[in-house]
C-alpha cells in the first residue's frame, strides 16, 4: 500500500456507527454535547446519495414543499450531505431564547432548521417554479442537471467563499499578480548546493568536496 493512501487513511476521521450528525462541526463542543461518550444514540437511517447523483449545491434556488413554509422560495446556504440536509436562507425558522440568567430572559434569536432533500425541489430558471431535475451530457460530453419538465439546463451556482468573492467573477487590481506572471518559470532546480552555485558565479574553483553527513 502506498504511503500517501496510509496518510489519507489515518487523517480521515473515524466515527462509530450510531454517531448523530448535525449542523455543528464534529470537533465542535455543540456536537461532542450532542454525542456524549459512553452514550448509544438511536441509529438514524439516510438514504445514501452517491456524489455523482447529488443535485442541489449552495447559491441554489429552492422551493419548500411541505411544513409551515411550504411554496416559499429561497437560495441554499449550507448543504449538510451525511443527513441529505440543506438550509435555506430565511426559511424553516425556528426561534429561541439564548443566555438566560436570573430575572433576564436572554436574546431572542431566530434559527434556520435544515430541510430534507425529498421536502424542497429546485427552481427551473425559466419560469421560476420547481421541478425535478437529471443528470444528463452536452454534445460536448460536459455534464450538466435538466429540467425534467421543460428540458433546459440548469447551472450550477457559482463557488462563492466565505468572504464573499467569487473566483469567475474576480477582476485583477493594479496590485495584484496575474495568472501570466504566476505561471512564469523564473527557477530552475539543480543538484549544486548554494556555496557550489555562489563559487560558480564568483568564478571561484575549488575541487574539495564536503564529506557526505547522514541523519542516523
Amino acid at each position: 500500500m502506498r504511503l500517501t493512501t496510509l496518510l489519507s487513511m489515518a487523517a480521515r476521521a473515524a466515527f462509530p456507527h450510531d454517531y448523530r450528525y448535525g449542523t455543528n462541526r464534529p470537533w465542535t463542543l455543540a456536537a461532542k454535547r450532542l454525542n456524549p461518550p459512553g452514550k448509544n444514540r438511536r441509529v438514524v437511517h439516510v438514504e445514501p446519495i452517491a456524489k455523482e447523483d447529488w443535485s442541489v449545491f449552495r447559491g441554489d434556488v429552492v422551493e419548500i414543499l411541505s411544513g409551515k413554509d411550504k411554496g416559499k422560495q429561497g437560495k441554499v446556504t449550507q448543504v449538510f450531505r451525511h443527513r441529505n440536509w440543506v438550509i435555506v436562507e430565511g426559511l424553516n425558522t425556528h426561534y429561541r431564547y439564548v443566555g438566560k440568567a436570573g430575572d433576564y430572559r436572554g436574546t431572542y434569536i431566530a434559527n434556520e432548521a435544515p430541510l430534507l432533500l425529498n421536502n424542497i425541489s429546485l427552481i427551473d430558471p425559466t419560469d421560476r417554479k420547481p421541478t425535478e431535475t437529471q443528470w444528463r451530457f452536452t454534445e460536448e460530453g460536459e455534464r450538466v442537471r435538466v429540467s425534467v419538465r421543460t428540458g433546459r439546463v440548469i447551472p450550477k451556482p457559482l463557488f462563492q467563499r466565505k468572504d464573499g468573492i467569487i473566483p469567475e467573477q474576480w477582476k485583477d487590481g493594479p496590485k495584484d499578480t496575474s495568472s501570466k506572471d504566476t505561471l512564469q518559470k523564473t527557477y530552475t532546480p539543480i543538484l549544486k548546493t548554494l556555496e557550489e552555485e555562489v563559487m560558480e558565479k564568483m568564478n571561484i574553483q575549488e575541487n574539495r568536496r564536503q564529506k557526505r553527513s547522514y541523519w542516523y
